[in-house]
Formats: C-alpha cells, structure tokens, sequence
C-alpha cells in the first residue's frame, strides 16, 4: 500500500491488506473510508476481513462502496459527514484511490473550495482530476483534447493482453490502448495447484508493467462508462478516451456477498477458496491439518470460472487424505447447484472412478446460500422445481466455497450488456450484436463456452483477425468454435483433459496415443503442471498463436 496523504488529517491509496491496517494504525489512523465494493478483484481482502482486523487495533471502519465512475453527489456527501464527524486521522481506499479523490474533490467543491487547489493538492499525491473540471465547474471542455487511438482494449487479463498481442502482430502500425488499473497479473489456472501444495503461490503472479505487449499503451486505469453511440469511454475522474475499435476483456466479478456469512469467516474457521490468490494458501493448511471430521465442497449456479474447479480441489484433497492414511476417517461432500456432475457427458465415467474411489457423496440441485464460520455450519437450498423451501444444515470441518459469479458492475449497467449482464456478442464472431465495432472475449462476454483461459486463448486470435479485417474492410472472417479446456485433477499425476466446444462437442487437441482426454493420464497432468503455465506466459500472452492459428473463411459463407 502506497499511502498518499491529502491534507493533515485524510490519506487516500489503493486496495489495502491486512498488514497495512497495523500500519495505519501505527500512523495514529483512527478511521478508514472503504469505498471499494467486494469481489472487484482476485486478490481483493473483502471488508469484513478488514473490519475484523480493525477492531482489534480500536480503528472504525466505514463501508462506503462505490462502482467505478458512478460517484454521486449524495455518496460524496456522505463522505464529507464520516469525514466531518471522524476522531484523528482518516484513510479511505479504493482499488486505486481515484474514486477515494473523486468523492473528496466533490465533497471540498461543495463546501464551497476553489477547482484549482482541489486539484493541485490531488495532483500532489498523484492523482489527475483534470476529467472532472466540466462537473465541478461548468466547464466542457475541448473534444480536440480527448486522446484517440485505433484500438482500445478494456481488461489486462489473459484474454486481452493476447488479443493486444495478436492484434498488433497483425497490423503494428495500429495505435492501440490497453485499460487495467491492476498492477499485478494472476494466472489463476495455477491456484488449483497452489491449494494442493504443489505450486507456492508467487509462482503465479507477475508485475502488469513486464506484460505489455511493445508498442502497447498501458492506461493505468479503472474505465468507468461506455458510452458507444459516440465510439469513447470514460475513465475514472470522468477522462475520456476515444476509439476506432473496442475490445472488452474485463473477465467476471466474485459475488461473495451473495452468501450470506461468507465474507466474515473467509480466510478462517476452516473456510477457504482456491478462488481468491490469497486464500489457496489457506486450503492447503486445511488440508493438511484435518485428520478426521467432514470437508464440503461447493459449487455455484453457472456460469462460473472454470467449471472443473470446484472438483479439482475435492479430487486432490481426497487424494492426499488417502496417502496419508486419513481418508477412512473424513466424510467427503460435494454439493453442485448443477444437476449433474460436469457438462460434458463423455467425462462423467471417468470422473465417478474417483468419486467412488474416495467415497465422496454427491448432492446435486443444492445451493449455498449462508455459512457461520465460528459453529462450522453451512446451510442449502434445493433448487430446481417443485423443490422445497427449507433449507438444509451441513456441519463441517472444512468449507471449500466456489462464490457466485457475475459480470462486473461497470458492465452490467452499461448498453454494452445482455439482459443478464454479459456483453451480448455473436457467439462465433465474437461481435457485438449492436455495435459492428465492439468486439468482446473472455469471462466477460455471453456466448454460451466454459469460461476458461484455454477459451481465452482461442479467442483471442479470432478477435484480433475479424478486428482487423474490418478495419481494412476485408470480406473474410474467422470463426470461433466454443472451445474450452478443463484440465480436470483427480489425483496427483493424473488429469482427465476435458476438450470440448459449442453443444459440448469434443475438440480434443491430441490424438488418444498422446493423450486421451476420456481416461486420467499422466502426460496431462505433466502438460498441466509444467507446460501450460509457460506456454501462458511465453506464448499467450506474447501473440505466439501455437496450435490456435484461427480457421479463415468468407464472410458470405459464415
């Protein structure tokens, strides 16, 4: 944390750890503004985690959650009243700290200061207000003075820093922007492994600056609205920026706030998520400390991030309570909101060997819907129709939670989104169904895939090849296929490699004497273990389009 004071009593920085609240404290911090809504990010320390650590250092905190490039008056009122009424020295966050300084840049203005101190002082602790001079006083501004690229690419995850990437490799000469406000990149397919003891953590995360693509414009930025009938975005502090071309690659957002209970025992009480960087670490002490009781695990309505995740952590906790001898002593859970094990029925036979070789219980059509931590109790609803309305109690020892997951907030309220919140594109073009120059892939967009970085990488190339075709008014067209990979662990040394496309065809990648994707196999598991997080890194993200160079055809013929 990066602490940027503001005046004597208020410092405003980005997300905060746990760690950092001791050294608030330490500054004489009596008070913290959280203006952060939860399940931003996923390496984002929720507001109860926060409170619970504030408390025991005697610090009040506020939650005051704001979605990105949505402050309003009365939000910034409410700011200046916690402000106004607070003891000592104040701290407010955000992911970055630029809605903390929006809200108090509104707050100051109606109290009657001048724009130009509010701004210079702002500007001080590194933050540009310059977009809210039209708001806080009158002023429109020039449209000469907007920025303007060809191509402006919203999220730097795995699925937009390959299509900016394999853009570029098409076409260098084209201007392009990349918008993310996170420092750090996660390769989350990774965490699985990290909840297993077989990855350290670090191993999965690297610094966003090393990650650019040559010739890429990083916009250290949160985008705060689109607005496409004029073909610009705003970013936070109402900057706004102007394209040819837009790809959206914002991924999803975790609802844990949509169980009840969830966010004041994660982290504790023998409850985790390999679904969180800082979390996974947690499952692998669980796992290794239970020697007997009951561990459950969870999955979600989907769509969800990587379908075979809440599986895979079931599979390899099992695994190693039965080498060390404990399995016989742990009774094993799996509810699935789902009404079948996995989505691909060719994959359930192998799947059921090691259901039925650890024991585990299945319990389908069962929702997670609260959880108390200290009394180790989950309870569930039964979905579905003609289902009853009382919930149902589970005690445990170990809670395994795969939360909710939703589309973020800046996309669900824009025109972008379908009527569940999605981007609404063509599901083999990956074009905006309204507006011919958006183009989306990733978690973020609707088209019917599992929501993998496997998919991502496939997309990826189709994007970037129907872009710039578009640009040049070409009359060809790549397509995409609906490809996802689930590289399912049952064991360690084993995976059985889910391939599979629209309709839950099978697409697999190798033929049955390399790999055969219906059985648990070695070279799948070694391919996980070793290869896919370089081929990630060095391939992926670079543009190398190895094994996905996308099929061409004409547009006429689509």
């Amino acid at each position: 944390m990066e602490s940027r004071a503001i005046t004597e009593t208020l410092s405003i920085s980005g997300q905060i750890s746990i760690a950092d609240v001791t050294s608030l404290a330490q500054a004489n911090v009596k008070t913290i503004i959280v203006n952060r809504p939860d399940g931003e990010g996923p390496d984002q320390v929720n507001v109860e985690e926060i409170q619970a650590a504030a408390d025991a250092l005697g610090i009040n905190v506020h939650y005051l959650p704001v979605t990105s490039g949505a402050v309003t008056d009365e939000q910034a009122r409410e700011f200046g009243t916690l402000l106004s009424n607070a003891q000592g020295r104040v701290h407010a966050y955000c992911r970055t700290g630029m809605r903390s300084a929006t809200l108090w840049a509104i707050h100051r203005t109606a109290e009657g200061e001048g724009f130009e101190y509010i701004q210079n002082r702002l500007a001080e602790a590194g933050y540009d207000i310059s977009g809210l001079a039209g708001r806080l006083t009158g002023f429109t501004g020039n449209a000469e003075h907007i920025p303007a690229y060809d191509v402006v690419i919203v999220g730097a995850g795995a699925g937009g820093l390959a299509a900016a990437s394999s853009i570029r490799k098409r076409d260098p000469r084209l201007r392009i922007a990349l918008i993310d406000p996170a420092d750090t990149h996660y390769y989350q397919p990774g965490w699985t492994l990290v909840g297993a003891g077989i990855f350290k953590p670090e191993k999965t995360r690297r610094p966003m600056a090393r990650l650019i693509p040559t010739g890429v414009e990083w916009i250290n930025s949160a985008v705060a609205l689109f607005e496409p009938e004029k073909n610009q975005l705003q970013l936070e502090g109402c900057r706004p920026i102007k394209y040819k071309q837009l790809v959206v690659a914002a991924g999803l957002k975790l609802d844990w706030d949509a169980i009840d209970g969830l966010n004041d025992t994660l982290g504790k009480n023998g409850v985790t998520s390999n679904y969180r960087y800082d979390l996974a670490p947690y499952t692998w002490d669980l796992v290794q400390n239970l020697k007997r009781g009951k561990a459950v695990f969870t999955q979600p309505p989907m769509p969800i991030k990587c379908a075979g995740a809440p599986q895979k952590v079931m599979y390899l906790s099992s695994d190693h309570w039965r080498d060390q001898g404990t399995l016989k002593d742990i009774k094993v859970q799996f509810f699935n909101t789902g009404p079948a094990l996995f989505g691909v029925k060719e994959y359930v036979p192998a799947l059921m060997e090691y259901i039925d070789k650890y024991g585990i219980e299945l319990t389908f059509q069962h929702q997670l819907v609260k959880v108390d931590g200290p009394n180790k109790k989950a309870w569930f609803k039964h979905v579905g129709e003609n289902t009853e309305e009382a919930l149902i109690e589970v005690d445990f020892d170990m809670l395994h939670v795969t939360p909710p997951q939703v589309a973020p907030d800046f996309i669900r309220v824009s025109p972008l989104a379908d009527e569940a919140g999605w981007v609404d594109v063509d599901a083999h073009t990956l074009q905006h169904k309204r507006y011919e120059n958006v183009w989306a892939l990733g978690d973020v967009m609707n088209a019917p895939n599992a929501k993998t970085a496997a998919a991502a990488r496939m997309q990826a190339p189709v994007v970037a090849y129907n872009l710039v075709n578009a640009m040049q008014e070409g009359n060809r067209q790549s397509l995409y296929n609906g490809y996802g990979s689930c590289p399912l662990t049952v064991e360690k040394g084993k995976i059985v490699l889910a391939e599979f496309g629209y309709g839950g065809k099978l697409l697999p990648s190798f033929p049955n004497w390399v790999i055969n994707g219906l059985k648990p196999t070695r070279a799948a598991w070694f391919m996980k273990e070793r290869l896919l997080p370089e081929i990630y890194w060095s391939l992926m993200l670079k543009g190398h389009e190895w094994m996905i160079k996308p099929t061409i055809q004409d547009a006429e013929s689509a």
